[in-house]
């Protein structure tokens, strides 16, 4: 399908919402009629509510429209410095979330075995005092720590904090491990700071824009997606390396079509250039470098010949594109990425490229790193939680030095409820996460559910792991609801709310009221002290400083200005042992790791196979968006790309189906085929989230072929414990 603009997209939503209306179906599923009924057009008059999107981790604010009580359309608040008045496809198509017709609507309580979808639905009470008592059951015969939190967006805040109170230490956000996690480890070993969210870079100032495997235009972070086209339209020049000609790829001046799990290998000898033709920025590394000869020799040997036999790139392509970036510093980015569990290396992946930029001295320069800011907001009086009696489990021993204590080890939960060890996990409680989608290695995780003695899951719709689950709570969508204040990072930090545009059409209820029921069950309740909670919410926006009668009326309120960058007086603060930028890190020496990143090659997979890649499309958000009657119409299924000297080879043409089926002999749903010279022979893409197995999600039941389903492999990221993406080979099954 070929990219749409935006005035293509409203369009097309605008008719899809008239035809919805009028015929009460689907479009593209066959018939399927609406659980809910579609706004139709009417004369009434429209009203505007400010609030934010929760299609995504960008959380950008915009305004609902609604008419006659029916949200009619989302768009951009151009008070928001994230949206700058945009949203992406998956912001504007997010009405079709309201009128899903797969919507969970009340709670259930499992009747049959696990997974052979038997209910029985039931009033909140009865759910609620039903997860209570058990959760008090596990509590006294195993202890509070045996029951683990798995969470993922706005409203997992609130439940994490009263279970907490309980005494549910293992609580973990699976954005960690198997997201971000490696990215900011590497970058906090560097300059002992993580990144955060979202990356502070400053591309709409940039002269030069380096991009490995960062897919901009596909994974649609808003704001840097918006800058990214501004750079385009001013032909900033841009590198991409990818194994896959992306389409941030098609606006590159320099495209390296890199052998997947080399990319170590590239970075080493890119800084092997910029060092021995005196091309870095020697002023900053003298200022704020530590370990800089021990970091020189260390990649004295990583020159681009060296590089060249490894990652299949012309060692004169790496030389070019080195020159290129390096002659833009400091106003140039080599983009850290985001989702950059690949190979089980990763941390130290992304330490390379946090060590490249250093070189180029672009940290909090202008067109490079600004170090971002935000309002910080009070925290709402209540009883600290707790002491813990028995320490995490996720993490024994301290396996993986470097691993989030905050976020946690999401599989490290899976492996101790597995073996019992350090002790057993007997609860799972998942918030807005799909753990069957989201985690490695499917039947471990089944493997894991059958040692609980409860599961619960909240969510907006019946994903994988929900079948599996003993209570379904259906929480209400972000449009319906108000969840906690939202203060992000950026160039000027601010303030967003959140709050309800429409009712829920069912029985559903929000996160917050849902944290506040459970706690006053559990005997915590004054862990979740709010009785109003538009009071709540107002107590700690009037706390910061701030007028809640605005935040309601505009949806965002900027902060302060301050410097950030070092043009404008901004200072620069490294909290490494160092104390600066250790290009040599002693602390990891000390535990046994590389202080210099290394590059170690990947294991070839069997004869034949192909390696399976991952990314995402404009339209989806990973698994969550596929039974969305709108973003669904414009993707309601995915594709294996593939090279056509392998469509040769396979006997296969472009829109054959097939089969993919990987090396421990797990195979898809049919899927079509993607024949294209855009991407290498030694590899197969597809986009991530498709293939469904829960039959109550009948909109996304079995549609494409899932990659969760095909990793059955991974590798542990030895510094941080992130599972890696990439670890998996497939051949083409014809005939499917």
């Amino acid at each position: 399908m070929g990219q749409l603009t935006r005035r293509q997209f409203l369009k097309i939503t605008a008719t899809t919402f008239g035809a919805a209306g009028a015929a009460q179906f689907l479009p593209g599923t066959g018939g399927l009629p609406l659980g809910v009924a579609a706004p139709a057009a009417t004369s009434g008059a429209t009203t505007v509510v400010p609030t934010f999107c929760e299609m995504c981790f960008w959380k950008c604010s915009g305004l609902a429209h609604v008419r006659d009580g029916r949200l009619w359309k989302f768009e951009g608040n151009p008070l928001d410095p994230q949206s700058r008045g945009r949203l992406c496809p998956r912001g504007t198509g997010s009405v079709g979330a309201v009128y899903d017709p797969d919507r969970l609507r009340q709670p259930l309580i499992r009747t049959g075995e696990r997974g052979k979808e038997q209910w029985k639905t039931a009033t909140w009470e009865e759910a609620l005092d039903h997860i209570a008592a058990k959760m008090k059951k596990i509590a006294a015969e195993h202890g509070p720590e045996s029951i683990a939190l798995f969470s993922h967006g706005t409203g997992g805040g609130l439940i994490r904090q009263a279970t907490r109170a309980f005494g549910c230490v293992n609580q973990t956000l699976p954005s960690f491990a198997q997201c971000k996690g490696p990215r900011d480890v590497g970058w906090e070993l560097t300059i002992g700071s993580g990144l955060g969210s979202p990356e502070p870079v400053d591309i709409v100032n940039t002269d030069c824009l380096v991009l490995i495997g960062s897919h901009l235009g596909e994974n649609m972070h808003n704001t840097q997606v918006q800058e990214f086209a501004e750079i385009v339209g001013r032909r900033a020049p841009v590198i991409v390396v990818d194994p896959r000609f992306s389409v941030a790829a098609s606006k590159a001046k320099y495209w390296l079509p890199i052998k997947p799990g080399t990319d170590t290998a590239l970075v080493l000898a890119w800084m092997n250039v910029l060092v021995t033709e005196n091309r870095y920025d020697r002023a900053f590394v003298e200022k704020y470098g530590h370990g800089f000869d021990k970091f020189v020799a260390a990649i004295k040997d990583n020159t681009p010949e060296w590089a060249a036999a490894e990652t299949g790139l012309d060692p004169a392509l790496i030389r070019a594109s080195a020159r290129e970036f390096s002659s833009h510093g400091p106003r140039v980015i080599v983009h850290p990425g985001r989702r950059t569990n690949w190979y089980g290396d990763d941390a130290q992946r992304s330490r390379a490229i946090a060590l490249l930029n250093m070189l180029l001295g672009n940290y909090g320069r202008r067109g490079g790193f600004y170090l971002a800011t935000n309002v910080a907001i009070p925290a709402y009086p209540k009883p600290k939680p707790p002491a813990i009696a028995r320490g995490r489990a996720d993490n024994p021993d301290k396996r993986y030095p470097f691993a989030d204590e905050v976020e946690g080890l999401t599989t490290g939960v899976r492996a101790a409820t597995i073996t019992g060890k350090p002790y057993p996990i007997k609860g799972w409680l998942v918030y807005g996460t799909d753990l069957m989608q989201n985690l490695p290695n499917i039947a471990e995780t089944r493997a894991a559910i059958d040692k609980l003695d409860l599961l619960v899951v909240i969510d907006t719709l019946p994903s994988d792991i929900a079948g599996y689950a003993d209570v379904v709570l259906p929480e209400s969508v972000f449009f319906e609801r108000h969840d906690d204040l939202f203060s992000g990072w950026g160039r000027q930090g601010w303030i967003t709310l959140r709050q309800p545009v429409v009712k829920p059409p069912h029985d559903q209820k929000p996160g917050w009221w849902i944290a506040k029921q459970l706690a006053d069950r559990l005997g915590v309740g004054e862990s979740a002290p709010w009785g109003n909670f538009e009071e709540y919410l107002a107590w700690r926006a009037e706390k910061a400083g701030l007028s809640f009668d605005e935040l309601k009326k505009n949806g965002v309120v900027m902060g302060p200005k301050t410097p950030v960058f070092v043009e404008d007086g901004a200072k620069l603060e490294f909290t490494t042992e160092s104390g600066k930028v250790e290009f040599y890190s002693d602390h990891l020496e000390k535990l046994g790791f590389d202080p210099v990143p290394k590059y170690t090659p990947q294991e070839a997979g069997p004869p034949g196979a192909l390696r399976l890649l991952t990314g995402r499309a404009p339209m989806h958000t990973f698994s969550r968006t596929q039974s969305n009657p709108f973003l669904a119409d414009l993707m309601p299924t995915n594709e294996a790309w593939v090279h056509p000297d392998v469509a040769k080879q396979a006997g296969l043409v472009n829109g054959a189906k097939v089969k993919l089926r990987n090396q421990d002999g797990v195979e898809t749903d049919p899927v079509r085929v993607k024949v294209t010279q855009r991407i290498r022979s030694d590899c197969v893409y597809m986009v991530y989230g498709f293939g469904h197995e829960n039959p109550m999600l009948k909109g996304a039941y079995h549609r494409g072929a899932s990659v969760a389903r095909l990793t059955t492999r991974y590798k542990v990221d030895p510094l941080m414990g992130g599972t890696s993406l990439n670890s998996n080979f497939v051949t083409l099954v014809k005939g499917a």
